[in-house]
């Protein structure tokens, strides 16, 4: 082939077969190599459309990914790290910009150091007994919170008081990490919208199913999915919420996790443990993760669906507050197999099938909507 007549081709080339391509239609055969000419110029989205590389994954399409490996989870996790690094020393980088991950500790710390006093004026840090279930309490009950660890469970307490701020960039970078980690994506997602149903909210706007629980519901979405072995509880968890029959709204299950979790700490249940450790926050999340994981675990065993909400966490909430200990320990087991690649809490069950509604589309009954409530104020925090 001559010089002029290569030229031709490769002007043929990039005026006509651009074209096609861009319009999803593969290019001609080329003995020469010159087809490769037509990629030349096409954006990488228009790519996907290739009936090449459509064919190359059609046979994808059904497949479904299993258990993640916790040293593929702690990989990712040292790779977004790396997103967080600047280049420029000389410049002070802001911490609030909203595609930036938020550990547990910050998000905290940032409650720490900022004026809660008028939220902390609402609380009611231990349950008001009277009469007989006084005396009850006094001589049969849990011990009584150390001193030193009561402003620790009142700041606990505080946070459940305060609501979702969308203007705040804190509260905005809570909710992306929250949708990042449990979806895998990495770009920012808008702070309303119908994504947060397809996670278990029941509207657009999350702020709006906090009640009872307040942004400690946010916070302990974010402690679980940003430790590797948690994270994976929390994706299996999602899988099974996502179900085909056994579906239930999952961050709303969440929050009412954290509603038992509050009513734990203030009714004492929690306070031996507390005390044994030393520290009330560490404990307060151990606890409401081991509740979720034995939440989970009963809606999977005992085949529960969305009408049986109600009575599971009534029943929940009365065995996690009586025996804590040893809802601790399971967690702490089942972590162990995680760790060691052998725990799954949905083992081979196909969690998949035809999509499940929205959120807004089931009928779901939390702890503060049974009418059987003790006269001790339950969920006053």
């Amino acid at each position: 082939m001559n010089e002029n007549s290569h030229s031709f081709h490769e002007k043929e080339l990039r005026d006509g077969q651009v074209g096609s391509v861009s319009a999803g239609c593969a290019p001609p055969p080329d003995k020469d190599g010159s087809a490769v000419l037509a990629f030349r110029g096409v954006s990488i989205s228009e790519l996907k459309n290739h009936s090449v590389l459509q064919a190359l994954t059609a046979e994808a399409n059904g497949w479904e990914p299993g258990v993640v490996s916790t040293e593929v989870l702690q990989a990712q996790e040292e790779w977004e790290a790396v997103d967080s690094i600047h280049l420029e020393t000389g410049s002070r980088a802001s911490m609030d910009q909203p595609g930036q991950l938020i550990s547990f500790s910050e998000a905290l710390q940032h409650f720490q150091t900022v004026d809660l006093s008028s939220f902390k004026k609402r609380i009611q840090p231990t349950i008001r007994r009277t009469g007989l279930a006084a005396l009850r309490h006094c001589l049969f009950g849990p011990p009584k919170l150390h001193q030193g660890l009561r402003e620790e469970r009142d700041l606990v307490l505080t946070i459940a008081q305060c609501g979702l701020d969308s203007q705040d960039p804190m509260h905005g970078r809570v909710l992306q990490t929250i949708y990042k980690k449990l979806t895998g994506s990495k770009f920012d997602c808008a702070l309303h919208g119908d994504h947060w149903e397809d996670l278990g909210f029941q509207g657009t706007n999350p702020a709006t199913d906090l009640r009872g629980a307040g942004f400690l519901a946010l916070l302990h979405l974010l402690y679980l999915v940003m430790d590797s072995k948690t994270l994976l509880m929390a994706r299996e968890i999602l899988r099974l919420s996502r179900h085909h029959i056994q579906q239930f709204p999952f961050c709303l299950m969440s929050v009412n996790i954290t509603r038992i979790a509050i009513q734990a700490l203030r009714e004492e249940c929690l306070s031996r443990e507390c005390n044994r450790q030393q520290k009330v926050i560490p404990v307060v999340n151990s606890f409401y993760a081991a509740t979720f994981l034995r939440l989970a675990h009963v809606w999977r065993t005992q085949h529960k669906t969305i009408s049986d909400s109600g009575f599971v966490l009534k029943d929940l909430e009365a065995s996690a507050k009586k025996s804590p200990k040893r809802l601790l320990k399971t967690l702490e087991i089942y972590l162990a197999g995680v760790s060691k690649g052998q725990a799954s809490l949905l083992g081979t069950q196909k969690c998949s099938g035809p999509q499940a509604p929205h959120s807004k589309d089931l009928t779901f009954t939390g702890v503060c909507d049974l009418s059987s409530h003790s006269s001790e104020g339950t969920w006053l925090i």
